[in-house]
């Protein structure tokens, strides 16, 4: 008799630079298998290319597990921090450049920084996106720790 195995599946967000683009998508179509079993959410044109690496003949369903948002400069890197402050990413997978610069670095450092805040799993490279997906606990049903952020919230303000 056989065990099935059961799990969670998790919302995984993906995004990349340009000059990334194409070392994520050498990395989804690795972990391909995993990545069909999951929710995927990807801004802009990372979102494009990937639902073809996903839609294959072995995923043909894995269109429907797909969001894609706006392009990074164009928003979508904001749209992917307000899933995550509505708890919508499990973890964020982002392959970003380095040695470009970048007009939307703002957004590129606010979208960490509210995944630092609730406590989101990220990889910035291949090598700690593996890291990160290979953890057993991408398919268990680990919930992330909520941040409290009642101090914050109930703190004195004062006008000047």
């Amino acid at each position: 008799m056989t065990q099935s195995h059961t799990y969670t599946p998790k919302n995984i967000a993906l995004v990349a630079h340009d000059h990334k683009k194409q070392d994520l998508i050498n990395w989804v179509k690795i972990h391909r298998k995993l990545l069909g079993r999951h929710q995927i959410i990807c801004t802009g044109t990372t979102g494009s290319l990937v639902e073809q690496v996903l839609h294959s003949k072995q995923q043909e369903n894995s269109s429907k597990n797909l969001v894609k948002l706006k392009s990074g400069p164009l928003g979508g890197d904001q749209q992917l921090g307000a899933y995550i402050c509505e708890n919508k990413v499990d973890l964020l997978i982002f392959f970003w450049d380095p040695m470009e610069p970048h007009p939307h670095d703002v957004d590129v450092k606010a979208l960490l920084r509210i995944a630092v805040l609730y406590n989101i799993p990220f990889a910035c490279n291949e090598s700690s996106a593996d890291f990160l997906i290979s953890s057993p606990l991408v398919e268990s049903d680990y919930a992330i720790k909520q941040m409290d952020f009642t101090n914050y919230l109930s703190r004195q303000l004062t006008s000047e």
